[in-house]
C-alpha cells in the first residue's frame, strides 16, 4: 500500500480522536439533561428549590414542605420525611429525588435506588456553614451551581454577621427547647440538635447539655437546667394545651422561666429548618432573647 493510501485513513482516525476527546471533556450538563421531574424530601430542601427558581421542576414534596404554602397546595404529598414509601414516589416517574439526610426509612430509599431512581442526599448540619453546604448540594443536583453559590455565600454571610453581633451581648439566657411528640412527657433538645444550633446563633445558651438529641424531661432535670426562657414550636404549644397549661407543668413551674412566664413560640420549619429563612429565624429569636440589642439588617437579599 502506498503512502498516499494512508492519508484519508489517518484523517479519519484523527477526527474520531477529536470527537472522543470532546465527549470525555464536555461538561456533564452537555451529556445529560438537567433533572426535570424532581421529588423534594425535607421542608428546607423544598424552600431552596423555590429560592433557586426551580419550583416548576417539582412533581411532589413531602409533608414537611410547608413553605412556601404553594408547595403542598399544588403538588402531591408523598408522606412524612422519616416514614416514606417507595411506591408513591416511583409512580411519579422522577429523574431525581432530593432527600434530606434525615429521610427514610433506609429500606424505602434502597428500593428507589434499586428501581434506578437517582437520589441525592442533602446534608443537614445546623450551622452557618451547614446552611451553605445544604444550599450548594441542592444547587449542584439541579445543575444550578452558580445561583446556589451566590445564595450560599449570602446566607452564610448574614448568619455570621448576626452571630458576631450577638456574641457581644452582655448575657446569654439559658434556653430550654421542648418538643411534644404524642401524649408523653415533652422532650428536651440537647446537644447537636437543630434547636441547640439555633439557640446558639441567636445568642442563647442551651439549658440542657447533659445529652445529645432529644430525651424526656423530668421535673428534677428541668429544675437543674434552670432555664430563663422556654422555647417551643406552635404545634408543641397546641399539643400541650396552650401557654398557661405549659408553664404550669411540674417540669417548668419552679424554673426561672416558669416563674417569670418567659415563653417564646415559633414556627417549627422556620425555627429548625436551617435553610433559606434561617437568618430570619435568628433575628426573630434573638429579638426575644436580647430585646436591648440592635441587630444588623441583613435582609437586603430577600
Amino acid at each position: 500500500m502506498s503512502m498516499h493510501d494512508h492519508g484519508p485513513r489517518r484523517r479519519l482516525l484523527q477526527g474520531l480522536l477529536v470527537l472522543l476527546c470532546l465527549a470525555v471533556t464536555a461538561p456533564a450538563s452537555a451529556r445529560e439533561p438537567a433533572p426535570e421531574r424532581v421529588v423534594s424530601i425535607g421542608g428546607a430542601v423544598t424552600e431552596l428549590v423555590y429560592e433557586l427558581g426551580a419550583e416548576e421542576r417539582l412533581v411532589a414534596v413531602d409533608s414537611t414542605s410547608l413553605y412556601p404554602p404553594d408547595a403542598l397546595e399544588r403538588l402531591p404529598d408523598v408522606g412524612y420525611l422519616r416514614s416514606l414509601s417507595a411506591e408513591p414516589i416511583l409512580a411519579l416517574d422522577p429523574d431525581l429525588v432530593l432527600a434530606l439526610e434525615d429521610a427514610g426509612p433506609p429500606e424505602a430509599l434502597a428500593q428507589l435506588r434499586d428501581a434506578g431512581v437517582r437520589i441525592e442526599t442533602i446534608p443537614n448540619t445546623p450551622t452557618p456553614a451547614g446552611v451553605a453546604e445544604k444550599t450548594r448540594a441542592v444547587g449542584t443536583a439541579l445543575e444550578l451551581e452558580q445561583e446556589a453559590e451566590r445564595l450560599a455565600q449570602r446566607l452564610e454571610a448574614e448568619l455570621n454577621t448576626l452571630e458576631t453581633t450577638l456574641a457581644e451581648a452582655e448575657s446569654r439566657p439559658r434556653v430550654l427547647f421542648l418538643l411534644s411528640i404524642g401524649r408523653g412527657a415533652p422532650m428536651a433538645g440537647g446537644r447537636g440538635t437543630a434547636a441547640d444550633g439555633i439557640i446558639s446563633l441567636a445568642g442563647g445558651a442551651n439549658a440542657v447539655t447533659a445529652f445529645e438529641g432529644f430525651k424526656p424531661l423530668s421535673p428534677e432535670a428541668a429544675l437543674e437546667a434552670a432555664p430563663d426562657v422556654v422555647l417551643v414550636t406552635k404545634s408543641t404549644l397546641d399539643a400541650l394545651g396552650g401557654r398557661e397549661a405549659l408553664l404550669a407543668r411540674p417540669e417548668l413551674a419552679g424554673t426561672p422561666a416558669g416563674a417569670e412566664q418567659r415563653l417564646v413560640v415559633m414556627n417549627s420549619l422556620l425555627l429548625l429548618g436551617f435553610g433559606v429563612r434561617t437568618p430570619e429565624a435568628v433575628r426573630s429569636l434573638a429579638a426575644k432573647l436580647h430585646p436591648g440589642v440592635e441587630l444588623p439588617d441583613t435582609r437586603g437579599g430577600h
